[in-house]
């Protein structure tokens, strides 16, 4: 739903999954989006991160699966996003993870948008690729700004849902979102303040001692903190 997870995901995806072809593009891309969606088109499979930006207007031959994460803030979108699958004649699906609090969004769509949906068992054996994503923010300084930008645009997002009715900001489990963002600590931002994580536990580094893999901008980074002393 926004760009910071799209820079987030994308990212991690690229260092999670390999020899598939990685793409992500988003609204704040401006000049570079046309390229990247030109060069996805040409590929001969591959995935592609992105925001609504891709939602409707575009057509990729052959998309196979469209994995929406974030449920739309429009149910008119929820339908534009499925619709860059099984396009003319071609079979496609289209899946939408839901919390256990959010199930009344099938029955929304249902009347709203005369779409029918199926549940689809849970996958076994799944690899828990979150350590891995932990080590990499504790790696390098960009994955882990990331990580928090993405968990906090997350959030904002959330909390501006056009269904608020059904996601609710108050009934989200911050500690396992934070969780599965693989965050090292939470960030501080207006809608934690004042609450208590105990089911959350933060690393017991001290974060503002990560580097940056890139050498110039720890450089930077470290001139910036020198200046500040």
């Amino acid at each position: 739903s926004t760009c910071a997870c799209v820079e987030y995901y994308g990212k991690a995806l690229e260092s999670l999954i390999k020899q598939v072809k990685i793409m992500s593009i988003h609204g704040k891309m401006k000049h570079k989006r046309n390229k990247i969606f030109t060069e996805f088109r040409k590929l001969p499979g591959g995935i592609l991160v992105c925001t609504d930006v891709m939602a409707r207007g575009i057509d990729i031959p052959e998309v196979h699966w469209v994995l929406q994460y974030d449920p739309p803030s429009s149910a008119s979108a929820f339908v534009h996003r499925c619709g860059r699958t099984a396009r003319i004649g071609n079979v496609g699906s289209a899946l939408v993870f839901l919390l256990p609090m959010e199930e009344s969004y099938i029955n929304f769509l249902s009347i709203n948008q005369k779409c029918p949906m199926q549940e689809m068992k849970p996958q076994t054996n799944v690899l828990d690729l979150l350590p891995k994503l932990k080590s990499m923010a504790l790696a390098d300084r960009a994955v882990f700004e990331k990580g928090m930008k993405a968990f906090v645009s997350y959030v904002q997002a959330y909390a501006k849902h056009e269904c608020n009715l059904i996601f609710r900001i108050k009934d989200l489990d911050f500690a396992c979102l934070a969780r599965g963002f693989a965050l090292l600590k939470m960030p501080k931002m207006p809608e934690l303040r004042g609450k208590c994580f105990p089911d959350f536990t933060p690393v017991t580094v001290n974060t503002d001692t990560i580097p940056f893999k890139d050498k110039n901008r720890e450089k930077q980074r470290q001139k910036k903190l020198e200046e500040q002393r």
